[in-house]
């Protein structure tokens, strides 16, 4: 991973700009080598240096006054002992730098053979040829100090090549190998970070996290190096965090600590390690504390006596109170359906109502009457059938085609005129149908007697298949 140089599109002076090139070689081991020719170098170009017994190549990795800032930061001095910067590297020197990479595996699985043989307790970790192919350089971790005079006269026996041993640590050993961390992106060790830090377990103990190994140990197996990047920000936080020593005392028993957010300020107790946690703040607990002291227990976590609670819980009714008011008021009220008039059967709503007296005429009943009864044609009501029987289909009769007579007539105006006396009419002879008065005989029914329909009283007999 190359670095990004952020200070690239600001205008330095040509005079001031720093000599000093950053180069990268395998393993993420970075150099500072000092570009005498002024060179027109640019990030991840591959070129060509001076080593002690030969020449190597390597990338560019960082140049101009970030460099400086990295050399204060790692006290390396500019002086004559910085090596320059040969040339760009071309094809010819690029492949044969390749042939020498291509030696690295094969020296490598024969090399632990050897080890094996001699049995020394070491692991050997990599191995870097040099561009020229003059020179080897082993990397080993070990526990303890290893005298490897022997192995060194036999691997330069049998490679032909100048050998030199380094021993490194594991979280050096994790850099060269590189990889992958759980964060998803590459080692820290491997792309940007030089100098490694003690890590110890207080770094996890005072960022409340889990003391297991397998979660806190990186790919090296030492404690991962990013337990260290925010412990700083912790230590300040953790100032204003109450320090638990003992269980609250409360009314419902001793309340013990679960779980403390350093950065919310909120801590979680429970009653006699019950999974039921209760969360209050850092100050509640202060004051709590300072009851305890006094010798007093608090009747709950949230409330030191039980008045307040039954103030919270009469308050807490009353709001309910006033919302219960306040829907119904703002509920819409229903408007109310007008009453239909109660109908008679065979009488007429406008008709009935011209029967009553108006109260506005001074005119007595009787002359009232009168003035009804004496309406023109013309002003007569409307009649209107009767809701029940408004569905009813009329059915001529089948053979005489005429209707049947209507089931309500209209009432007589009522009549003013005094009551006559009943008469009894003659009644008519035995034997003989018609009319009393004029003694014609009525003529009989042809077919099957013909009845009025009925109102309710069965099915009617006009009826075809009601026989």
């Amino acid at each position: 991973m190359n670095v990004f140089d952020w200070l690239s599109h600001m205008g330095i002076p040509e005079v001031d700009n720093f000599d000093i090139v950053e180069i990268k070689f395998k393993g993420g081991r970075k150099e500072y080598y000092r570009n005498v020719d002024f060179l027109a170098l640019n990030t991840g170009d591959p070129v060509v240096v001076d080593v002690p017994s030969g020449h190597h190549i390597g990338y560019v990795s960082l140049q101009g006054e970030l460099v400086r800032l990295q050399m204060q930061k790692r006290k390396i001095r500019d002086d004559d002992e910085i090596l320059r910067i040969y040339r760009v590297a071309n094809q010819k020197d690029m492949e044969k730098w390749g042939e020498a990479q291509n030696r690295e595996i094969p020296t490598l699985y024969r090399c632990r053979q050897i080890v094996n043989e001699l049995g020394l307790k070491m692991k050997m970790s990599d191995i870097e040829y040099q561009a020229d192919n003059s020179k080897a350089t082993f990397y080993y971790s070990a526990d303890d100090r290893v005298d490897f005079r022997e192995l060194i006269k036999v691997l330069a026996g049998e490679f032909r090549i100048r050998v030199e041993m380094r021993q490194i640590s594991l979280r050096q050993e994790a850099g060269r190998l590189g990889g992958i961390g759980v964060c998803g992106r590459e080692l820290c060790c491997s792309t940007w970070l030089v100098d490694f830090k003690n890590v110890s377990t207080s770094a996890a103990r005072y960022q409340n996290l889990s003391l297991n190994p397998g979660k806190l140990s990186g790919q090296c197996g030492r404690l991962k190096c990013c337990l260290n990047y925010e412990l700083d920000t912790y230590m300040d936080a953790i100032k204003d965090i109450p320090s638990i020593d003992r269980p609250l005392q409360t009314e419902s028993g001793p309340a013990k600590l679960q779980k403390t957010d350093i950065f919310r300020r909120m801590m979680w107790f429970s009653y006699n390690n019950d999974n039921e946690w209760h969360s209050i703040s850092c100050d509640r607990v202060k004051e709590i504390q300072a009851i305890n002291e006094k010798g007093t227990k608090v009747f709950t976590l949230t409330y030191n006596e039980a008045s307040e609670i039954e103030d919270l819980a009469a308050k807490s009714t009353r709001e309910l109170e006033l919302l219960d008011k306040k829907f119904a008021n703002s509920s819409p009220k229903r408007k109310k359906k007008p009453r239909p008039q109660n109908r008679n059967a065979g009488g007429n709503r406008n008709q009935q109502a011209s029967n009553k007296p108006s109260p506005k005429s001074n005119q007595p009943d009787s002359q009232q009457n009168v003035a009804q009864n004496q309406r023109p044609a013309g002003d007569q009501p409307k009649k209107r059938r009767n809701n029940k029987n408004r569905n009813k289909p009329r059915n001529p009769d089948a053979n005489t085609g005429q209707t049947p007579p209507a089931q309500h007539q209209q009432p007589k105006a009522q009549n003013t005129a005094p009551k006559r006396q009943n008469v009894q009419k003659p009644k008519p002879a035995e034997g003989k149908t018609g009319n009393a008065n004029t003694g014609d005989a009525a003529p009989k029914p042809q077919g099957k007697k013909r009845f009025p329909p009925r109102k309710n009283q069965g099915p009617n007999p006009n009826k075809p298949g009601n026989e």
